[in-house]
């Protein structure tokens, strides 16, 4: 199959983390507590108003590591990614050696396209003793995002041996057969990512999305409809079939479900 319109779409989902919607949240992890933020689930207006909160925040303490990763974290998720990599490298320039601002500012450069770079900058924050499952987890999306899925893969398995529960990874994990078009063993990935606490509505969103690409119309629109309101749920259906009629399979699709 044609897999450019996936790659485009899946691509976005990549880098998830734990939300961590306060500053006061933290992910646990076996090297101590990392700063992890993730903005991407909240609504347009929620993101803005995360921004213009953090932003005063900020502006009156750019020192503190913790504000400044949200803030870049939002700034990510508010599609400003050129200023979210300015902040990153004004703490960066505070905490040079620090594992938790080395893979925050990797997780900007990656949103802003700067792949090689961000995989330099990760590979800092790696401990190769004691890694970090969520370290590996970015790195592993970065690889994916530059065409190195069987590099990828081997690191999100290496960081389930660390955290075998995070939902997270299930779901990269899931998405990186997406951009290859491995669909079952997508949606296998992603259902047991689903399954799993802290799974997000982007998670079961993709799901939907790896059904629908399988043909699965009506299992795809059942999920999107427990997550979205109507209007979202046609508009991702139409998408669907558009990128299957990219693909030339929805003519055989459709060939298949009345046959």
């Amino acid at each position: 199959m044609g897999l450019a319109p996936v790659m485009r779409f899946v691509r976005a989902a990549l880098l998830v983390g734990t939300a961590a919607l306060t500053l006061s949240a933290c992910a646990s992890n076996r090297t101590g507590h990392a700063v992890t933020a993730d903005y991407s689930n909240l609504s347009g207006p929620q993101i803005q108003a995360s921004v213009v909160d953090l932003a005063a925040r900020y502006r009156a303490d750019p020192r503190n590591k913790t504000l400044g990763i949200h803030y870049a974290a939002a700034l990510r998720a508010a599609q400003q990614q050129a200023q979210a990599v300015m902040v990153m490298e004004h703490l960066m320039a505070a905490y040079p050696n620090d594992p938790e601002v080395n893979l925050a500012y990797a997780r900007a450069l990656a949103s802003d396209g700067r792949f090689s770079q961000a995989l330099n900058v990760v590979e800092q924050a790696v401990n190769p003793v004691a890694p970090d499952w969520d370290a590996l987890s970015v790195r592993g999306a970065i690889l994916d995002q530059m065409g190195e899925h069987a590099l990828a893969r081997q690191s999100y398995s290496q960081a389930l041996l660390l955290a075998p529960q995070q939902a997270s990874l299930h779901a990269n994990l899931g998405l990186s057969f997406a951009m290859t078009g491995e669909l079952p063993q997508a949606e296998s990935h992603l259902r047991q990512a689903v399954s799993l606490p802290g799974a997000s509505s982007k998670v079961r969103q993709n799901l939907a999305l790896v059904l629908g690409l399988q043909g699965r119309f009506e299992e795809a629109r059942a999920i999107y409809a427990a997550e979205l309101p109507p209007d979202a749920v046609e508009a991702n259906m139409a998408y669907i079939r558009a990128m299957l009629t990219q693909q030339n399979r929805w003519d055989q699709i459709r060939g298949d479900t009345q046959g």
